[in-house]
């Protein structure tokens, strides 16, 4: 998943944002909700990590804007303020969920995948596509119950087209969700990264549609 995550705390957002990386997140991090705002009208997000505490007007408000414009991002909520009349403030400008300071970097990671899972329509961790298995929570994959091992980008890619399925995934979504902003892909590493995939899964499980883009395909025989 790719995050955005605005927190004005350098120490803070730095030490997250790695713990993130490490868990295979892709984060984009900015101090302000300026910065943040102008980025999640331009740019393509599956999450916001949102500060209240901002140096340019409390989060909230930066967060019932977004909602009045329809953006529509899942948005969890991090803050010291531990009063409920806070919380309250929080939720009802749109906050999908709450973590309070100090927190477990561990509690963040599974409250954004929830809140990525579910508004991809998903309740239940384990993504099932057919006899592919996609584990959210742990990252790993089987396929007619047998581990499938993939590289982190190629766990990335997938897991993108298992949240997605059975929609078609075009070329330029999976950019924009898969890799970071400043090392973008062209269309031959995505075709090479597709065609790994498939060695591993089944040639027909990845189904390419022309002009389209990319679906996972439920009905594939396992391989």
């Amino acid at each position: 998943m790719k995050v955005l995550l605005v927190e004005d705390d350098e120490a803070l957002a730095a030490a997250l944002a790695e713990a993130l990386h490490e868990a295979g997140v892709l984060v984009e991090r900015v101090g302000s909700g300026s910065e943040a705002d102008f980025l999640v009208h331009t740019e393509a997000y599956d999450a916001v990590i949102l500060d209240l505490g901002l140096p340019d007007g409390d989060g909230s408000r930066w967060l019932a804007q977004w909602r009045e414009e329809a953006i529509e991002l899942p948005v969890l909520v991090l803050t010291a303020r531990t009063r409920w009349a806070d919380k309250a403030a929080g939720f009802s400008a749109g906050a999908d969920d709450y973590v309070t300071k100090p927190f477990e970097t561990a509690e963040v990671l599974f409250r954004l995948r929830a809140l990525v899972r579910r508004s991809h329509g998903h309740a239940h961790p384990v993504l099932r596509i057919g006899e592919l298995a996609f584990d959210t929570h742990t990252g790993s994959v089987t396929l007619a119950g047998r581990p499938v091992s993939l590289t982190a980008q190629e766990s990335r890619l997938l897991a993108y087209l298992a949240h997605a399925a059975p929609r078609v995934v075009s070329r330029s979504e999976l950019v924009e969700h898969v890799y970071d902003r400043d090392h973008e892909p062209d269309s031959n590493v995505i075709d090479v990264q597709i065609s790994r995939l498939r060695r591993k899964l089944g040639a027909e499980r990845i189904e390419t549609r022309r002009g389209q883009g990319y679906r996972l395909n439920g009905d594939a025989e396992a391989s």
